[in-house]
């Protein structure tokens, strides 16, 4: 008789039982510490040990200085066709970015990801994850990668602190 009302309490509540995961509402990357975090109401629901750009230390201040840019900004877009198991676009550069380029007479160069392995290297991942070698970019391993891509929804803000 018990299992009767379990099936019937499944078919009219199917989440019942199931833990819902929460939404996330913020991508947080720590990049002293080489983490992303994914969270949600402040909590953190996931994290992801993260490389960066090959000069790690520091906000970008121009194209080619292999720097991660800090601040605020905003996830804005998925690329499936990317050169890297695919990628999230991160908004730089902001306004604020685009005038100390132009008062250092230098382009503040742009197309900055967080992204998985080149493409048809995925398996280097054990070694490619072990130093910073982007160009400015925020590097997964593949598996964390289709994570993240399947838990954010973009638009959503980034914020990535020294």
């Amino acid at each position: 008789m018990i299992w009767r009302f379990a099936v019937i309490g499944f078919l009219l509540f199917p989440s019942f039982g199931h833990a819902q995961t929460p939404k996330v509402d913020l991508v947080r990357v720590e990049k002293s510490q080489r983490t992303l975090y994914l969270m949600s109401s402040g909590k953190v629901l996931r994290e992801y040990k993260i490389v960066l750009g090959g000069s790690p230390v520091g906000h970008k201040q121009r194209e080619g200085d292999k720097r991660t840019p800090e601040g605020r900004y905003t996830l804005d877009f998925k690329k499936e066709d990317s050169a890297y198991f695919r990628a999230i676009h991160i908004s730089y550069p902001n306004e604020q970015d685009k005038e100390n380029a132009r008062q250092l007479g230098v382009s503040p160069g742009g197309a900055i990801m967080i992204h998985g392995q080149p493409n048809k290297f995925g398996w280097s991942s054990g070694i490619t994850q072990t130093f910073d070698w982007t160009e400015g970019c925020i590097a997964l391993s593949n598996a964390d990668m289709s994570e993240v891509w399947e838990l954010v929804q973009v638009p959503i803000p980034i914020e990535i602190v020294p």
